[in-house]
C-alpha cells in the first residue's frame, strides 16, 4: 500500500509538471494545450485520492467525486481543438459540465450514500463510453476531411489521437475489472498499481510528443466538407485531361502544404467540381491522388540520383516528414524507399 501511495504522489507531481509545460509552451495554437492541461489537472484531483483522504466536508468530497465527470468532456474538446485549427469554445460547450454540476450539487446536499455512489458509478461509465464513441466518430470525420482536402501529413495526427484513445479504452477496461475485485485484496492492489502506471505512461508519452512535435496538431478547417457530402457534378473527359496535364507540367504537388483549395484556384475550377473530378475518375481521395505524383517523382530520384539521401528525396518531392513519406511510399510500392533503391541497382 505504501508503494501505491508513493506512486500516486509521483503521478500527481508529473501531471502538475506536464500541465505547467503545456500552459507555458510557446505555440501558435494555445487552446489544445490549455484543454489538455485542464484534463490533467482534473485527473490530479482523482489520483490524489491514492495518498490523500479529503477533509470530512460534503462539498470537498462531492467535488472530488463529481470531478471524474469532467475528464472525458475535456478530452473530447481537446481532440476537437487538436483536429481543427478553427475550433473555438462557445457557451454551448458549458453543457458538457451539467452532469458534474448535477452530482456535485446532489452529493453536497444529501451526502455520498452507498446507493447514490452506485448510481453515480453507472452514470460515469455510460458517460465515459459515450464520449469515447463521440471521439471515434470525430476522428473518422477528421480523417475523411483531410483525405479529401489536404495533401500534408495530417494522418499522423489521426494516428496519434486514435492510438491514445484506444489506450485510454484499454486502461478503463482494467478500471472496470477492478470494480469486480474486493477492495484492499492483493489482486485489487495489483490492478490499481498497473492501471496507475499505464495511465502515467500514456499521458506522459502523449504530452511529450505534443511538446516536441508541435506541428503534429496543426489542425485542419472544420468547415470543409467531404466528397460523400458533395453533390454529384458531371465531369468532362477534357477536364480530367487538363488536370493531369497541369499536374505533370506545373508539379503543384511539390508544395508540401498543397490543399484542394489551392489546386482549385490554380486550375480555375470550383473546389466541389475538382473534388468530384478526382474522386469519381481516379477512385482516390485528394490526399492519395497528390501523393501518387510525389511517389512517382521519388522513385525517379531514387533511381537516377543515387547521391541524394532518402531524406533529401522526400523533401524534394513535396513531403514534409519521414514517417508520412515512408507510409505513402510503402503503400504504393510495397517496399520502403531504401529497399526500392536497392532493388534497382
Amino acid at each position: 500500500m505504501a508503494f501505491i501511495n508513493d506512486l500516486g504522489k509521483i503521478i500527481v507531481f508529473l501531471f502538475l509538471l506536464l500541465s505547467a509545460f503545456l500552459i507555458t509552451a510557446k505555440s501558435e495554437r494555445k487552446l489544445p494545450y490549455y484543454l489538455f492541461a485542464a484534463f490533467l489537472l482534473i485527473s490530479v484531483i482523482d489520483f490524489s485520492g491514492l495518498f490523500i483522504s479529503p477533509p470530512d466536508f460534503k462539498i470537498i468530497k462531492s467535488g472530488k467525486l463529481a470531478s471524474v465527470l469532467l475528464q472525458m468532456p475535456l478530452y473530447y474538446l481537446y481532440v476537437n481543438s487538436a483536429c481543427y485549427y478553427n475550433f473555438k469554445l462557445h457557451k454551448k460547450h458549458l453543457l458538457h459540465g451539467l452532469p458534474f454540476l448535477f452530482f456535485f450539487c446532489f452529493f453536497s446536499i444529501t451526502g455520498i450514500s452507498k446507493q447514490g455512489y452506485q448510481v453515480f458509478d453507472v452514470i460515469a461509465v455510460i458517460q465515459y463510453y459515450c464520449y469515447i464513441i463521440a471521439v471515434f466518430l470525430l476522428l473518422r470525420n477528421f480523417r475523411q476531411l483531410y483525405q479529401d482536402n489536404y495533401s500534408s501529413n495530417h494522418h499522423l495526427t489521426y494516428k496519434w489521437l486514435m492510438q491514445t484513445t484506444l489506450l485510454f479504452v484499454i486502461g478503463n477496461i482494467f478500471v472496470l475489472i477492478r470494480g469486480f475485485v474486493e477492495n484492499d485484496s492483493t489482486v485489487y492492489n495489483y490492478l490499481l498499481t498497473f492501471t496507475s502506471l499505464f495511465v502515467l505512461f500514456v499521458i506522459t508519452r502523449f504530452v511529450l510528443n505534443a511538446l516536441y512535435r508541435p506541428n503534429l496538431f496543426a489542425g485542419i478547417n472544420k468547415d470543409l466538407t467531404t466528397v460523400k457530402q458533395k453533390s454529384e457534378v458531371r465531369q468532362e473527359p477534357e477536364q480530367l485531361k487538363n488536370l493531369l496535364q497541369f499536374m505533370e507540367t506545373e508539379k503543384p504537388y511539390l508544395d508540401d502544404k498543397l490543399t484542394l483549395q489551392k489546386l482549385a484556384e490554380q486550375i480555375n475550377l470550383p473546389e466541389k467540381q475538382l473534388s468530384a473530378l478526382i474522386n469519381q475518375h481516379t477512385g482516390r481521395h485528394f490526399f492519395d491522388f497528390i501523393n501518387e505524383f510525389r511517389i512517382n517523382d521519388a522513385k525517379t530520384l531514387l533511381k537516377e540520383q543515387s547521391k541524394l539521401t532518402v531524406l533529401e528525396v522526400l523533401y524534394e518531392v513535396g513531403f514534409n516528414s519521414k514517417s508520412s513519406f515512408y507510409t505513402a511510399f510503402k503503400k504504393e510500392t510495397k517496399l520502403t524507399p531504401t529497399d526500392y533503391r536497392k532493388s534497382i541497382f
